[in-house]
């Protein structure tokens, strides 16, 4: 895999103001670069290793300033990159920013490409795979849990567990291969009598670690749940109550909300896209029609719906529509309005959709907002419980190759038990070792990286 020995920069910070803006160099160039454009604020003589500088950064063709900065040398192997990296700190605008950046690109530096700084930290064995790609979820993680689950995959927990199960495996190839020699030897005796055995302990420890993707995937990627009824049951103001802001137009007005609003809270730990979608009922109006059809779209793409029926009317055949284009889904059934007269019962919205318990809430004043807060929290899991492990696994592509690695494992096992068979026994050994490989980037592919890396922002 070709490491490119050439210097990148990028600004390593988002887009707008701000008190601090950081450029980021790495390469091979970096010392020429300071020395081009770097004036310290008192004579230093050479730059030392992991010292913060005040001075200014120049223009070498009119000698002009450009900003006042603070700037870092960290020499290479020991720097993120494992290459001698420069970041200099400067004002926090983006044209003293991109005024900076354009003047290192000047002195010979090439603009990096997305995640090209993490990439070079991955082929220059500062972080593996794994790693890297937990860099990107800890920058997009939407809640504390997810933060928390992104920075153990960085510090190397899931690695960890996969190296101790790689070891493993290799003590077992060792033992299947010695014994392809000695073909006369039975494998179900002697030293060999409990290699099946540890290959289903190696089976039952990889299915642990799957079995906990569907909780990772919650806590990293959310759960989509969508608000939909009829006309002015309260969907927007049930919005506005859950988000705890106003951010949907309420009025009595049927068909205010003709597109679909979507924000995300955090509900303990999961993040929640809510959706708040315009109201169902027959309309000869085309925009109103077009809101409607987006309804379904939504509903569709939905982990939950959560279907609001005004308590304070009998029900309409809009209701009904709205709870037959659902039953297949999971079901949140919240009745509005219970701050004023009841005009059904429970046993009449129990009997619309059997086996859903019906939530009475007020969007209004806030009755019942936390029990459906923890309504949606419950039918999240199957079970409405989470693991409190710091290893679980939240990434698809790490998930299909452990998948891949238990299927070569369960054949291993199977050739195991099977007379003269070590070599293919051993063969499935070498399958699954190469599957986890790709986890941690032993053995994965150049496209495979970029589009991995593709991904991360620019400065990352």
């Amino acid at each position: 895999m070709l490491i490119k020995d050439d210097t990148i920069a990028a600004i390593a910070t988002p887009h707008g103001v701000g008190g601090i803006g950081i450029v980021r160099v790495s390469g091979p160039d970096v010392e020429e670069i300071c020395q081009s454009l770097f004036r310290p604020a008192a004579d230093t003589g050479s730059l030392r290793d992991r010292y913060l500088y005040h001075g200014d950064i120049i223009s070498p063709e009119t000698g002009s300033i450009i900003d006042e900065v603070l700037l870092t040398l960290m020499r290479g192997p020991h720097s993120y990159t494992g290459e001698d990296t420069l970041e200099i700190n400067c004002h926090g605008g983006h044209l003293i920013l991109q005024a900076v950046l354009n003047e290192v690109i000047k002195a010979g530096v090439r603009p990096a490409e997305p995640g090209e700084f993490t990439r070079r930290a991955y082929l220059n064995n500062r972080l593996d795979l794994s790693q890297a790609e937990a860099v990107a979820d800890l920058i997009t993680a939407k809640t504390d849990r997810g933060r928390a689950l992104a920075l153990s995959s960085l510090k190397g927990k899931l690695s960890e567990k996969l190296q101790s199960i790689r070891s493993g495996l290799i003590e077992i190839l060792t033992v299947l291969e010695s014994s392809i020699d000695f073909t006369e030897e039975d494998m179900s005796s002697g030293p060999h009598r409990n290699l099946s055995k540890d290959v289903e302990d190696v089976i039952i420890r990889i299915n642990g670690i799957l079995s906990t993707y569907k909780e990772g995937k919650l806590f990293r990627d959310g759960l989509n749940a969508v608000i939909t009824g009829k006309p002015n049951v309260g969907k927007s103001s049930l919005l506005n109550r859950l988000l705890g802001e106003r951010r949907a137009i309420v009025t009595p007005v049927p068909g205010t909300t003709r597109d679909f609003i979507e924000e995300t809270i955090n509900i303990r730990g999961i993040p929640v896209k809510l959706t708040d979608t315009a109201g169902v009922r027959k309309s000869a109006e085309a925009i109103e029609k077009e809101g409607i059809e987006f309804v379904w779209e939504k509903v569709l793409a939905a982990d939950v719906v959560i279907i609001l029926i005004d308590g304070n009317a009998r029900p309409t055949e809009e209701d009904f529509e709205v709870i037959n284009r659902n039953r297949e889904k999971r079901i949140i059934l919240v009745i509005n309005k219970s701050d004023l007269p009841r005009k059904i019962t429970d046993e009449e919205l129990t009997g619309m959709i059997p086996g859903v318990e019906p939530l009475w809430i007020s969007a209004k004043y806030g009755g019942g907002i936390s029990e459906l807060k923890e309504r949606i929290y419950s039918l999240a899991s199957d079970n409405g419980e989470y693991i409190e492990s710091d290893i679980i696994l939240t990434n698809l592509r790490h998930k299909i190759s452990l998948e891949k690695t238990a299927e070569s494992l369960v054949a291993a096992k199977d050739n195991i038990t099977r007379e003269n068979a070590a070599e293919l026994a051993a063969f499935d050994i070498r399958t699954a070792l190469d599957h986890l490989g790709d986890i941690a980037g032993e053995t994965t592919t150049d496209d495979v990286l970029d589009r991995i890396f593709s991904n991360f922002c620019v400065g990352k």
